[in-house]
């Protein structure tokens, strides 16, 4: 996996920590948090297709900082308002 690549999991982990927010990246059928980054270098690897469930507290900050940081390494997500 090219760094870029790693930086971006780690960046988008690091900002999802930041909130109290359940934040789920959603592929296919799975589902994984954000917050795992396991999980997400997973995810990132074989999907590129996303929507991003965020449920809580702070959601509507949540939302925005995670839209900022998949946009700024050229990831796209669909936020999904539940």
């Amino acid at each position: 996996m090219p760094n870029a690549n790693n930086a971006a999991i780690v960046e988008i982990s690091q900002t999802a920590n930041k909130f109290r927010s359940s934040i789920v990246l959603q592929y296919d059928n799975k589902f994984i948090d954000v917050k795992s980054i396991l999980g997400l270098f997973t995810t990132l690897l074989t999907s590129s297709n996303y929507d991003l469930h965020v449920h809580g507290p702070d959601a509507e900050d949540a939302k925005k900082a995670m839209s900022d940081v998949f946009e700024k390494h050229g990831l796209k997500i669909n936020s999904i308002q539940d």
